[in-house]
């Protein structure tokens, strides 16, 4: 095994070692699978369709599908920003399933320094949850994402990734709060060509600020295809 495969996995095990340490008070177990698709309309204008299900309760239930569809811009080498719609269920307890109307503005900066990329995205949301079926349905919930990325360019079909998402509430009525979620995540993207590629990952998503944190440990699947 090389010497930079060597470091990345130390990298990643000190990065989960430390996240598992942290204490919760309710833990489950999920499963995350999805289908990407990206086609390319111009050189620097895209248009992104991914569907995903995700299993959660220790993997025995589906707890949560959506759609995402979406149009990408290129700015230079650099940047790039896109504009999302998403349609989510989410199972509730009574195992109905909450509509969830999602619209979010992306701007990602992208920069490689040999073998390191290096990536940071920040995500403004607006979500809409049954809108129609709720006395709060038009009242929207804002949210700022950021998500640093590093990847690891071995010149090899495989590239090891971590990475780290902040959920901040815009109009949270408790105010003081600036973070309420956490995931940190890792992974290893493979690439069969040019068209196709896998991406399996283990992510941690932890709440924060609340008094009975929920941590999940969820494993993670998806099928990319770029044409």
């Amino acid at each position: 095994m090389n010497k930079p495969l060597n470091f990345v996995l130390f990298l990643c095990f000190v990065f989960l070692v430390n996240i598992q340490t942290n204490y919760a008070q309710y833990n489950d177990a999920g499963m995350w699978f999805s289908i990407n698709a990206e086609k390319k309309i111009t050189p620097v204008f895209s248009f992104t369709l991914s569907e995903e299900g995700r299993f959660n309760e220790n993997i025995s239930e589906l707890g949560t599908f959506f759609t995402d569809a979406g149009l990408s811009y290129k700015i230079g080498k650099l940047f790039k920003v896109s504009i999302n719609y998403r349609f989510t269920n989410k199972r509730q307890v009574n195992d109905f399933y909450s509509k969830r109307h999602r619209y979010y503005v992306d701007l990602s900066i992208r920069k490689k320094f040999k073998p390191i990329i290096l990536s940071f995205r920040t995500r403004f949301q607006s979500q809409y949850t049954d809108m129609f079926s709720s006395s709060t349905g038009l009242m929207p919930s804002y949210y700022s994402r950021n998500k640093l990325t590093l990847k690891f360019d071995l010149d090899k079909k495989y590239t090891p990734y971590i990475s780290t998402e902040l959920f901040s509430p815009l109009n949270n009525q408790d105010g003081g709060i600036l973070i309420d979620n956490a995931r940190y995540t890792a992974g290893i993207e493979y690439a069969f060509n040019r068209m196709h590629s896998l991406d399996i990952f283990y992510l941690i998503q932890r709440e924060c600020n609340v008094k009975n944190p929920e941590t999940d440990y969820i494993i993670g699947l998806g099928y990319n295809l770029n044409f």
